[in-house]
């Protein structure tokens, strides 16, 4: 048996653990991109897959058992039949006066109850112990409650917002970094359908405007309001169904094109995938992939380009037609061809939506209706590229770096 069968044992406890791997590497992802998750209102169809990938574990783990319950029940039966040989053989020295019967049955009885006994307490006592560790954890964990939830009353939203953006007053610090606030009675207004830049050094707070936007968490004072309403006072589903995320590093999921695209409108159908990436300019390189739009892109899509990947982005960003866009500068890291087709894709995406622009490139920010300029958490600058570049200094400093990389990157292209 434990040649037959512990081999089969053996394959299958395999085939049992990349199942458990291939459930932690979902869950793995999913967590690791969880504000791309919960931006799209994905949580449910993760759940979804979350519990198809469990019972795979399940099943694989059932058939191991089956086997292992085999080899085991195969183990017990032979000993059974050496018990009773050895039975027989002490039955034939007790006839010929070697062994007493008393001796031959206080042997049989304490050697099977101390084996047994031993034997099936030290396997019971492990499972248990290993068992009740992880259940303790996983209880924990299930027991862990969000920070920020929904009210108890939220407000009734249209499904589809107008997108205008307010920031009143706002002052906010991350939990546990008191002493570092990033937003000091910050206040601005993003009329809709206006394409507005974000423009300041790193840590003026451009992407914390995206976090509280979005409601990852909840500011200490102030409000954040979107077509005149609270957020707070809205569900979380409704206030993130208004946005739209393009973000600098593009988030591709290991499965296929058509699942990728279609992240933020699950529902959409295929030809629908595909009048989006045509849109976002991804059409033509996704039919070149070898099974199309069934192509699997590896995790974190690695199959993919740079310019790829942020294309396939803006293709989802497309489908799911959100009121809002929230582009952290898909561009900075791209060559010139990649680029320029990512920077169309664009032009079709925001076309009449109100977007939200962080802006690392000056080509951004030229383009914008406004520039916000942002310095140690607060507002210090409002107005078009030519208006700041004659009032604000840290803006003029920001142009003027901007155009000397670009003549630079000529430069070095042309002697290349």
């Amino acid at each position: 048996p434990i040649g037959v069968l512990g081999r089969k044992v053996r394959q299958l406890a395999r085939v049992s653990q990349d199942k458990v791997a291939d459930l932690g590497s979902h869950v793995d992802e999913t967590l690791h991109e969880i504000r791309t998750v919960q931006s799209y209102g994905h949580e449910e169809a993760d759940s979804v897959h979350f519990s198809s990938r469990v019972e795979a574990v399940m099943d694989a783990a059932r058939l191991r058992i089956r086997y292992r319950a085999s080899l085991m029940a195969s183990v017990v039966l032979l000993s059974i039949v050496a018990i009773i040989l050895v039975t027989w053989v002490g039955a034939l020295n007790v006839l010929d006066g070697s062994l007493t019967a008393g001796q031959l049955s206080a042997f049989m009885f304490y050697a099977l109850l101390v084996a047994g006994g031993v034997a099936t307490i030290s396997e019971v006592i492990g499972d248990i112990q290993r068992a009740a560790g992880a259940t303790e954890r996983l209880i924990e964990l299930s027991r862990m409650q969000s920070d920020i939830k929904d009210p108890e009353s939220p407000v009734d939203f249209p499904a589809y917002s107008k997108g205008n953006v307010t920031f009143s007053d706002v002052s906010f610090t991350y939990p546990g970094d008191d002493n570092l606030p990033v937003f000091s009675s910050l206040s601005f207004d993003v009329k809709a359908g206006e394409r507005v830049a974000l423009v300041g050094p790193s840590g003026a707070g451009k992407s914390s405007v995206f976090t509280l936007l979005q409601r990852f968490f909840d500011i200490q004072q102030g409000q954040t309001l979107l077509d005149g309403v609270p957020i707070k006072d809205m569900s979380l589903k409704t206030l993130r169904d208004q946005f739209a995320l393009v973000p600098q590093e593009s988030v591709i999921f290991a499965t296929n094109v058509l699942e990728n695209v279609r992240y933020g409108a699950p529902e959409a159908s295929e030809d629908k995938v595909i009048e989006a990436c045509k849109a976002a300019r991804a059409h033509e390189f996704i039919e070149a992939l070898p099974h199309g739009y069934q192509t699997e892109l590896g995790e974190r899509g690695m199959r993919l380009s740079g310019g790829q990947k942020q294309r396939i982005s803006i293709a989802r960003a497309i489908l799911a037609d959100r009121p809002i866009l929230l582009l952290d500068e898909a561009t900075s890291a791209l060559d010139a061809v990649s680029e320029h087709q990512v920077k169309q894709a664009l032009d079709t995406l925001m076309d009449g939506k109100t977007s939200l622009v962080i802006a690392h490139r000056l080509a951004t920010v030229v383009n914008a209706d406004r520039i916000l300029v942002l310095d140690d958490g607060q507002l210090v600058a409002s107005g078009s590229h030519q208006e700041l570049m004659e009032t604000n200094a840290l803006y003029r400093e920001f142009a003027s770096l901007q155009l000397f990389a670009s003549e630079a990157n000529v430069i070095s292209q042309s002697a290349s």
